[in-house]
């Protein structure tokens, strides 16, 4: 049977590591964020190169 010290601990535990995670992702999203926002400034700059090739 659970005490309630070791209730507290396991739901600390379990606080803990769903913020790890979270953070993680967060990290994660902001690297992608700043690749796509790359991806979209290259096909501008393409695009653009070929609109001037044509006239």
């Amino acid at each position: 049977m659970l005490t309630n010290a070791m209730l507290k601990k396991s739901l600390f535990a379990l606080l803990l590591a769903t913020f790890a995670l979270g953070s993680l992702g967060s990290l994660n999203a902001c690297s992608t964020a700043s690749g796509f926002g790359q991806d979209v400034e290259d096909t501008g700059e393409y695009i653009e190169e070929k609109a001037d090739d044509a006239t």
